[in-house]
Parts: C-alpha cells; sequence; structure tokens
C-alpha cells in the first residue's frame, strides 16, 4: 500500500497549534474553563496584549476558542474553548507528556556527552 504524503495532515494540524503562545492558553483555558483577556494575559508571563489579541484571535478564527463580548461599559470580553477543541486536548495532553519525556532523555544525554568528554580530558592529564 503506498501512502501519499500530500494526503499528511499532521502539518495543517501543527500550523494551528504551534508557537509560544498557543498551547499556554488552550492549557489555561482548559484549566480555568472561562477566563477574560486581563485574567489569561495576568497567567501568561511575557506574552503581549497585541500578541495575546493576535493569538485569540486567530485560534477563534480555527473555531478552538470561542469569543462572547458583552454589551455593557467597561466592555466585558470572555474567552472559553469550543467543543471542537475538546478533540485536540488529548492530543495536546500526549505533546506534553512526550515533552517531558524528551526534557529527560536530553538531560541523560547531555550527562553521558559531559562525562565522556571529562573522562577524555582525565585522560589526556
Amino acid at each position: 500500500m503506498s501512502v501519499d504524503v500530500s494526503e499528511c495532515k499532521v502539518e495543517a494540524a501543527l500550523s494551528i497549534v504551534v508557537g509560544k503562545w498557543k498551547p499556554m492558553i488552550l492549557r489555561h483555558l482548559e484549566l480555568n474553563g472561562t477566563m477574560r483577556f486581563s485574567e489569561l494575559k495576568a497567567r501568561i508571563p511575557g506574552i503581549t496584549q497585541k500578541m495575546l489579541t493576535a493569538q485569540l484571535r486567530e485560534l477563534e478564527k480555527e473555531d478552538l476558542v470561542a469569543r462572547v463580548v458583552y454589551p455593557q461599559v467597561p466592555p466585558k470580553v470572555e474567552y472559553s474553548l469550543t467543543e471542537h477543541a475538546a478533540s485536540l486536548q488529548p492530543i495536546l495532553h500526549m505533546m506534553h507528556e512526550w515533552g517531558v519525556a524528551h526534557v529527560k532523555h536530553m538531560r541523560g544525554i547531555e550527562a553521558q556527552r559531559r562525562d565522556q568528554r571529562d573522562e577524555a580530558a582525565d585522560g589526556r592529564n
């Protein structure tokens, strides 16, 4: 059976959630439920208002985040995950677990390399 790589939609899926901020935004909305803009901004250190706005708009466009605006002064805007986003959560959890395992793996590799360098340096002395 031949596989048509043009049919692979991994790139399409990753393009929706990759980046420094989108996974954090999705994670906070998953853990905390509906949140206001200011709450999200306070929980994500380093993100600018402009970047948070842009990322939320992209996630909203992809039907992962719902935005509700309440007609009051000052305006109240709340964000939450859509039903469609629920299907993404197990994948993000698996990616998180893989990331934890990978970091641990790489620390082990770095320790082995450091030990090998140390042994080589000791052998020269």
